[in-house]
């Protein structure tokens, strides 16, 4: 009844815990006083009002001696077999308290055997409320830290993916500027202003926190450039990116969608004859929808290294993580052929 009273009071006063605590004791304390009149000595049933609300004061020990002190200290292991005498011991004192109070100033109640499970049965009832309550803040207490665990696991994991994702992606356009050096390109100088623009969004604009859509956009259209300024005409790259005004008031897990990109072009610039990758992403009504394509060959799809398919894992962890229930993803590899098609509620 405590509990239930507490709980209801928190969700629709926003109290806290103490006040709550503070707010239920007033009312017991003064109850005699709120359902009797002095004409009837302000009883509660045969019990004089002062009486009960001095009885308050020894529950209110009992209660807290026992949920706040002895039950936390004395319920384990260790002293468990100490705490069922500490407990018999403290109802007897309180039990001692009232015979005595009322032997001296309401002895006429003590004439009344029936009102003796009124005067000594709230005791009883007082303490098993007190184990309740403290088993019920532990249960609540030790969710609480079992939470926190698993977003400091979450936080983590994600700090590692992240840490994954981005030597990995620096990588590749190493190698894409090491063919243009190589092929003393003019575009080499543009190109490395461009690679410094996408360390400065990784470094600083990605740590701990989501991005703009348009941010994680205008990244991917950087990544797509430099791919391109290696390739040039050599690999037909379609890439479309429809998006409303609205986009700008979304955000995303940042870099979530440059995985599938890679992965495009790692494998589909392989391809014998006229390589293709298609990209499309839309955003609308706060739906992304990603989509890519590339050719590969099937003959050769065995010949991968050892970091193949680390992204795509990757960034399919991240999305059960932070996206769960929120997206679908589906690959499909047909015809020589990979597609995937990345769907996606924005907040």
């Amino acid at each position: 009844m405590l509990l239930l009273a507490m709980k209801v009071l928190r969700n629709k006063y926003a109290l806290t815990e103490g006040g709550i605590h503070a707010l239920i004791w007033a009312m017991l304390l003064f109850l005699p006083y709120m359902v009797s009149t002095a004409a009837n000595e302000y009883k509660v049933g045969p019990i004089p009002g002062l009486f009960f609300t001095i009885s308050g004061f020894i529950h209110m020990a009992i209660f807290y001696s026992n949920a706040f002190f002895f039950y936390p200290r004395l319920m384990n292991r260790k002293y468990w077999w100490l705490y069922l005498p500490v407990a018999m011991l403290l109802l007897f004192i309180s039990f001692q308290l009232k015979y005595h109070i009322l032997a001296f100033w309401f002895p006429d109640v003590l004439k009344d055997m029936t009102a003796y499970k009124f005067i000594f049965g709230p005791s009883v009832g007082i303490f098993f409320i007190s184990v309740i309550y403290r088993r019920r803040v532990n249960k609540i207490r030790f969710e609480k830290e079992q939470e926190k665990k698993r977003t400091e696991q979450l936080s983590t994991e994600l700090k590692f993916l992240r840490s994954q994702i981005s030597p990995h992606f620096l990588f590749n356009v190493l190698t894409n500027l090491v063919s243009l050096a190589r092929k003393k390109s003019e575009r080499l100088e543009s190109s490395l202003i461009m690679l410094s623009d996408l360390m400065r969004y990784m470094l600083y604009d990605t740590q701990g926190k989501k991005v703009a859509v348009i941010k994680e956009i205008e990244y991917l259209k950087s990544f797509i450039a430099l791919q391109q300024l290696r390739f040039g005409s050599e690999v037909a790259v379609n890439a479309v990116m429809n998006t409303e005004e609205e986009t700008e008031c979304y955000t995303i897990e940042p870099m979530l969608l440059i995985p599938f990109v890679e992965n495009a072009f790692k494998h589909g610039v392989n391809y014998l004859s006229h390589p293709q990758i298609d990209i499309e992403l839309s955003v609308k009504d706060g739906q992304l929808i990603f989509d890519v394509k590339n050719r590969f060959d099937e003959e050769n799809v065995t010949e991968k290294d050892e970091n193949s398919g680390i992204g795509l894992s990757n960034v399919r962890t991240r999305l059960d993580m932070l996206y769960r229930d929120k997206y679908t993803l589906l690959i499909r590899n047909e015809n020589g052929v990979f597609h995937i098609t990345l769907t996606l509620v924005l907040t």
